[in-house]
């Protein structure tokens, strides 16, 4: 009884993913395209290039990273609890960058670390349109794959769409991606270039998210960068 419940949420909610259009009305712009007005991070990763959010790191200097660094929003605009989050996003080849989202900041002495949901992607495209849980459960959501957690805190597959091969062939290598986050109660779905990548459902009364902030990563390792424009975000 369970699964036939949630096949038939799921049923709905994919009408939803399918049935947003590229129309525009009713969404809010969350960057202005000029300098970093309402977004917070560390100087020596974050500035605006070319009309974008940009982050750089490299192997020495201030900006070689020793843990993941995010640049936060914090901006005058109320991130509703359900939305559709849009934005465009280029990466480098050697880059792992993402979109945090019902997310937070987490306490200690290193400043702009974000947990909590991501929308990933990553430069070779190995893992981009999944859901990752920064700090928070790891993998959640395959590409490819209708997810869910239970109450024991474990993800897990219920039922494949597409072969992950496939739709990585989506994806544009080390150019503009178009990327779209639905959060609708507890269900979130990641969609590039129009195509759906990845269904999670949250079961997990205790740990699940409704709310929190947005954020974009940058990956320490390699040297890396990371841009993102046209962030704009619509109440569902």
């Amino acid at each position: 009884m369970k699964h036939t419940v949630f096949y038939a949420v799921l049923c709905g909610l994919f009408a939803l993913a399918y049935s947003v259009s590229a129309q525009e009305e009713g969404f809010v712009s969350l960057f202005n395209g000029q300098d970093l007005t309402g977004w917070t991070g560390d100087p020596a990763v974050w500035s605006v290039e070319d009309g974008a959010l940009t982050g750089r790191t490299s192997d020495s200097g201030p900006n070689k990273l020793k843990y993941n660094t995010f640049l936060i929003y914090d901006g005058g605009v109320e991130i509703p609890e359900n939305f559709i989050l849009r934005f465009d996003i280029r990466l480098s080849r050697a880059g792992n960058s993402g979109m945090q989202y019902r997310s937070w900041i987490m306490e200690g002495d290193e400043p702009y670390r974000v947990s909590g949901y991501q929308a990933d992607f990553d430069g070779a495209a190995t893992y981009s349109g999944i859901c990752f849980g920064e700090g928070y459960r790891g993998i959640i959501a395959e590409r490819g794959t209708v997810s869910e957690v239970d109450d024991n805190h474990t993800p897990h597959s219920v039922a494949r769409f597409a072969e992950s091969d496939t739709l990585k062939a989506n994806v544009k290598i080390e150019d503009w991606n178009a990327y779209e986050v639905i959060a609708h109660g507890h269900m979130m779905i990641h969609k590039i270039n129009g195509q759906v990548m990845s269904v999670l459902y949250d079961r997990d009364q205790q740990m699940r998210r409704t709310t929190g902030i947005l954020a974009i990563q940058a990956h320490a390792g390699p040297p890396m960068e990371v841009q993102v424009r046209n962030v704009r975000i619509k109440a569902e």
